[in-house]
């Protein structure tokens, strides 16, 4: 085999690895990280749970905010692209719907994501991520409710006026603080106390929000 080709094999091989554990080293510490949480994690419970040496992981890591900003921004990536799914497939009268259904689903089906990014806004100062990672995190974050922003648009008639953007900011948090208490007080069995569910909450928080953007309209 010439020199070239063999090379090249062997830097192969060598990527494959690295790809391999840096996936253990992910998928170990979203393990840890549903167990201990980000503050209790350490890199030396991540190895441990990935099976490979603690100085192999600071090859690839060298610290777990890194790990958890790695971690976060897969999760978000994936929350936006289930949302735009999710809008793309109903009509244009039922996109925010579907939208915030999709957004309350995402997180009720996978709660170690809701851990994830609920630390995201710990006290709204993420405690030691550093402002790099910040910005990309909340951008991420931002890019997911701008699917439900451009939704709440599509609910007043084209020939309408467009919507005011300080109400459709507000409309927007508003929505995002919805699901998000909706789903908190779900997990924890406040909402079986009440005799309620996520779900309703949510649907009735955007059975009326449609109506506000449409009169608003």
């Amino acid at each position: 085999m010439p020199a070239d080709l063999l090379e090249k094999k062997r830097t192969g091989r060598r990527e494959a690895v690295r790809a391999f554990k840096r996936e253990a080293i992910l998928q170990a510490a979203r393990k840890i990280f549903a167990r201990d949480g980000l503050d209790g994690a350490t890199l030396r419970a991540i190895a441990a749970e990935a099976g490979i040496a603690v100085g192999t992981v600071y090859l690839h890591y060298p610290a777990k905010e890194s790990l958890y900003a790695e971690l976060l921004a897969g999760s978000l990536a994936d929350l936006q692209k289930h949302l735009r799914d999710a809008v793309t497939r109903a009509m244009p009268d039922d996109q925010l719907m579907a939208g915030a259904l999709a957004f309350y689903d995402f997180y009720r089906q996978r709660p170690d994501d809701l851990y994830l990014g609920l630390y995201l806004g710990q006290g709204l100062r993420p405690a030691g991520l550093t402002p790099e990672l910040d910005r990309l995190l909340n951008g991420r974050l931002i890019q997911c409710y701008t699917v439900l922003s451009d939704a709440m648009r599509r609910q007043v008639p084209s020939e309408a006026p467009p919507l005011d953007a300080d109400m459709l900011r507000a409309e927007t948090v508003s929505l995002a603080a919805a699901t998000g208490g909706a789903l908190m007080l779900e997990v924890t069995g406040r909402l079986k106390v009440l005799g309620d569910t996520g779900k309703a909450v949510v649907r009735r928080h955007v059975e009326l929000l449609v109506q506000r953007l449409r009169a608003a309209s």
